[in-house]
């Protein structure tokens, strides 16, 4: 009889620690797997249903869950959604989530490994689940003035950000939408709206153009080029470059001429002072040919060129040099060299590149995310400036700072000064489509203030206008955001 008590205990116990490892694997080991699974229709019911936190910007919601009166208990509401549609992204069944709704999605819904506490404390005082709110680096008022500078049906990006922290004041871009569109329990609703605002020319569904899209830089790529001259060793402060008016380029019947707008035709020779401000073509061009491809890409990857796995913390696209094709031929590296060909960055990896230029060649991992706070908006986790890479000698970035206060007090970024502030600046212009003779230019500018303490860089860049409204845009856009930035 004791022998058979004994075994049904043992059959008990053995059943029993089956059954509790099988509920501690799925809760805790396989968690992860099961609620990423396609299949899971309850995970993404929950995801949609729930009453997930607030994407906060200074202070205020930008991004928040409402009590709805259908089958679902809340519904996800955008306040000024066309500002933040490239930021917040949306949250849909069928069209999953974009932007911080998707990258702090686990913060969103209350359901990250570092919210467990939290949880059991909400079942426990019989709370209504609540997901973490996320508050963002953006400054409103910055913000929307970045977004009004870029007309309506302009496509355009803005990118204003802290060179010493890496913080993300402002992010903007067009053509926007209003995410409210895609917020409906209905799916037929959220499909009629989703398939109407996919065709609106130059849109990005996916996040903000300003990190997710690559434009062909044009001349802010000179930068690069003198940063690779200083580090060779062959190049100096005081030296002397040819600069023709066209450059033959090897192993083709055609020419790189300088820019037609500026200066350059005023010297023969000059020094980096002068083509910095002019924005001349043919020394730049002649730098990257006698100093190879490998230089080049070397300090473009150094500026962050081609690199991956960057995340703001949506996943950042990688900006390239040389491009896709492989080893360049002498001509496409003359072209590159002056930001054409293959050359492609984001508006971001601009500013990124700015950015070290002027914290003294270091480069801060850009951040959009200032805290993370409880239900209750207590901070359980604040941004930490992060040192991402060392881009250039403080020696170097020095004087490449001193050249770009120059292209702004004598050159032609002049309409980027400040009063009573040193402005540091570099513009751009680059052919939009290569292969289409009806296309237009990408406009750019791209700098920092003030020069000698900088607290802001600006990069900004409109794409497919002509020269003249590319002025327009960029310079003078980047005096008023700057001084806006100082003034607070």
């Amino acid at each position: 009889m004791n022998q058979a008590i004994r075994s049904s205990w043992i059959v008990a116990i053995a059943l029993f620690a089956l059954v509790f490892g099988s509920i501690t694997y799925v809760q805790f080991f396989a968690v992860d797997d099961l609620k990423s699974n396609a299949n899971n229709k309850r995970a993404l019911i929950q995801y949609f249903c729930d009453d997930r936190g607030s994407i906060l910007v200074g202070g205020q919601a930008v991004a928040e869950s409402v009590p709805s009166n259908d089958k679902c208990k809340y519904q996800r509401q955008y306040l000024q959604p066309k500002l933040y549609a490239g930021l917040t992204g949306f949250l849909t069944q069928a069209y999953g989530q974009t932007g911080i709704e998707a990258a702090e999605n686990a913060q969103l819904t209350g359901n990250s490994d570092d919210a467990f506490y939290d949880r059991i404390t909400q079942v426990l005082s019989g709370a209504q689940p609540k997901g973490r709110s996320v508050e963002l680096t953006i400054d409103p008022e910055i913000q929307k003035m970045a977004f009004d500078m870029i007309p309506d049906g302009q496509i355009g990006s803005i990118v204003v950000m802290d060179p010493k922290t890496g913080a993300i004041i402002a992010m903007v871009s067009k053509p926007s939408y209003d995410t409210n569109l895609l917020a409906s329990h209905d799916p037929a609703t959220v499909a009629a709206n989703y398939n109407r605002l996919v065709k609106i020319p130059g849109i990005n569904m996916y996040g903000s153009k300003a990190y997710k899209e690559l434009y062909s830089p044009g001349s802010v790529f000179k930068l690069v080029d003198t940063a690779a001259a200083l580090a060779s060793g062959k190049y100096n402060k005081d030296s002397v470059l040819d600069n023709p008016p066209v450059l033959d380029l090897p192993g083709t019947s055609v020419g790189l001429p300088n820019y037609a707008g500026g200066g350059c035709g005023a010297r023969a020779k000059a020094d980096f002072a002068f083509v910095l401000e002019q924005s001349c073509n043919t020394p730049f061009a002649q730098i990257a040919l006698g100093l190879g491809q490998d230089a080049i890409t070397e300090q473009a990857t150094k500026f962050g060129f081609n690199q991956s796995g960057l995340h703001i913390p949506d996943s950042v696209t990688g900006s390239k040099f040389p491009g896709s094709k492989g080893q360049l031929s002498p001509a496409d590296l003359a072209r590159s060299a002056v930001g054409q060909q293959d050359v492609k960055a984001t508006p971001l990896e601009i500013a990124m590149m700015t950015a070290a230029i002027a914290n003294g060649g270091k480069q801060m991992a850009p951040n959009m995310i200032k805290s993370i706070r409880t239900p209750d908006l207590k901070p359980v986790e604040e941004f930490t400036p992060r040192f991402l890479r060392q881009s250039t000698t403080p020696q170097i970035a020095a004087q490449l700072t001193q050249w770009m206060t120059g292209v702004v007090d004598n050159g032609i970024a002049h309409a980027a000064a400040v009063p009573g502030v040193k402005v540091a600046g570099k513009t751009g212009t680059a052919e939009g489509n290569t292969a289409d003779p009806l296309s237009k230019n990408n406009a750019w500018f791209t700098g920092f203030a003030p020069a000698d303490n900088p607290k802001v860089v600006v990069s900004i860049m409109m794409a497919d206008v002509d020269i003249a409204t590319g002025a327009q845009l960029t310079s003078p856009n980047a005096s008023k955001l700057i001084e806006a930035v100082l003034n607070k």
